[in-house]
């Protein structure tokens, strides 16, 4: 009922019968607490239909609560309070020091928190609770980060327990790119889709899965590895143990790598932008991708062959999961969206079975470089007003 709600905002207690299949007693009943906890307000009259008086519109109270989001990343934390419609209201960001350790960062992230509370005037007892969105894998259950290979000194670390203890409120924690996901689904460009993917670009690459309008976290709750699916057959060495993934082809640091190739050996094009003009290990990766957004040709090229590599995998995840929509976004694209865009689109235009049948959806997240954040603090809003089935089940 929340997710018609919210996705109609203004919609009378007929509309939301018809269109969810309860009863019209049941949903006056579920109105009725909404309505009590301040979750849902009445706002005028809706048209209706005939004579007699006119329905009320049911509005989502963005109001009533807040959620935090914590967006855990290996060079930074940032830290965003959100209303209950997902809207961001204050953002923070802080850098981490190259190496520290567990306790350094949790001191560092209950000081975010403590300082965008303070500056949001927001009152502990309207705060729904904190998300955080961190590099994989996780254990969720046991609120465990169990050994993210960017991360030194980070195996099986306690996070949710050793963060909720820090700043005094109850923690769920999930992958970046699921994070990032349930965000889409939330405020995002997956609002009322059913079945989506989601490509996340951050330090490394991930993906999230919403299938049957139900977040996909597979058995371990890890899945939508999309960054270690297998592209080129004998490519680089991944970390994983594998070779040729997608992450070890078009990965900041991979781009960053083969940029400098380029650059020492000049057969990438010509160099039209001034910070290439340089030495070459000066180069990183935003330096590429505005310079590919300025129009030189080789950070372009290098760029146009990762967002290659991403739309083959992109068609895998459409021929395997049959979704309706492919979202991209994450920092790590910043600059050169439409590119990678541009190059899903093409592939999934002509190479997924299903083309025959529909039309698949590619679109640029308007959460943008905020993706992560945004979402780790709807992780709060989605546990709330609108859990897993399983959850359900378990009660």
């Amino acid at each position: 009922m929340l997710d018609q709600i919210q996705l109609a905002d203004g919609i009378s207690r007929r509309e939301v019968a018809q269109q969810t299949g309860l009863t019209p007693q049941t949903v006056s009943g579920i109105v009725r607490r909404l309505l009590e906890e301040g979750i849902v307000r009445e706002d005028g009259a809706s048209k209706g239909a005939g004579g007699g008086r006119p329905p009320t519109t049911l509005r989502i109270n963005p109001d009533a609560g807040c959620a935090v989001g914590l967006h855990f990343d290996p060079a930074e934390l940032t830290c965003v309070v959100v209303d209950l419609l997902g809207r961001p209201l204050l953002s923070k960001r802080h850098a981490i020091r190259p190496g520290a350790v567990p306790s350094d960062v949790v001191t560092a992230m209950a000081d975010l928190v403590g300082d965008v509370l303070a500056e949001v005037d927001v009152p502990r007892s309207r705060v729904l609770g904190l998300g955080l969105a961190c590099p994989g894998p996780i254990d969720q259950d046991l609120g465990l980060v169990l050994a993210p290979p960017q991360l030194a000194h980070w195996t099986r670390v306690p996070l949710t327990q050793m963060l909720s203890d820090a700043v005094g409120l109850s923690v769920t924690m999930d992958n970046d790119a699921t994070a990032a996901a349930v965000g889409e689904r939330w405020s995002g460009a997956g609002r009322g889709v059913a079945n989506f993917a989601y490509f996340f670009f951050g330090t490394g690459i991930g993906g999230g899965l919403v299938l049957n309008h139900q977040v996909y976290r597979g058995g371990s709750l890890n899945a939508g590895e999309f960054g270690h699916t297998g592209v080129l057959p004998g490519g680089p060495a991944c970390y994983c143990g594998n070779r040729g993934c997608l992450e070890s082809l078009v990965s900041p640091s991979a781009i960053v790598a083969e940029t400098h190739r380029r650059l020492a050996d000049q057969r990438g094009g010509s160099v039209l932008w001034e910070p290439f003009s340089g030495d070459p290990a000066t180069v990183d990766h935003a330096a590429i991708r505005m310079a590919a957004a300025a129009g030189d040709q080789l950070a372009g090229a290098v760029i146009d062959e990762a967002a290659r590599h991403v739309a083959s995998v992109a068609v895998n995840v459409v021929n395997i999961t049959d979704v309706d929509l492919v979202v991209l976004g994450g920092r790590g694209i910043r600059h050169v969206e439409e590119r990678y865009v541009d190059a899903v689109v093409s592939a999934v235009a002509t190479r997924p079975l299903s083309r025959t049948v529909r039309v698949v959806d590619v679109a640029l997240s308007p959460l943008g470089a905020d993706a992560a954040v945004v979402g780790a603090a709807a992780l709060v809003l989605h546990a709330t007003y609108s859990p897993q089935l399983s959850a359900l089940l378990a009660h």
